[in-house]
């Protein structure tokens, strides 16, 4: 078993990974965004899920609005954004299949996870 108490600090952290999943939280400030139009994660399917705040994806060109409760599924290889569109942190747990991150948080190579 693992277990991991989300803090919801600023930026990206990945929580831990269990064989071909990856669990990982992010924050996002008022006005801030992550990702963008070159953002893509080539080996892993990525769910978002929002836990707070408000905000909107951007997939492929689509937009999507998110708010607590909201699940996202960005496919792998869907180049996509997340922006907080709201007054308040914009916070997500995220899951990868298969892992996309390093302990680091710098990206996995394709089928690396």
């Amino acid at each position: 078993m693992r277990h991991k108490h989300f803090r919801f600090g600023k930026g990206f952290r990945v929580a831990f990974d269990v064989r071909r999943l990856q669990a990982a939280e992010m924050v996002i400030a008022p006005g801030d965004s992550e990702g963008g139009p070159d953002n893509r994660h080539r080996g892993a399917d990525q769910w978002l899920y929002v836990v707070s705040g408000t905000g909107l994806a951007i997939v492929e060109g689509e937009r999507q609005r998110l708010r607590a409760g909201s699940l996202l599924v960005i496919e792998r290889g869907e180049r996509h954004e997340i922006r907080n569109v709201g007054r308040t942190l914009l916070k997500t747990v995220n899951f990868y299949s298969p892992p996309a991150y390093r302990r680091d948080e710098t990206a996995l190579p394709a089928g690396k996870g």
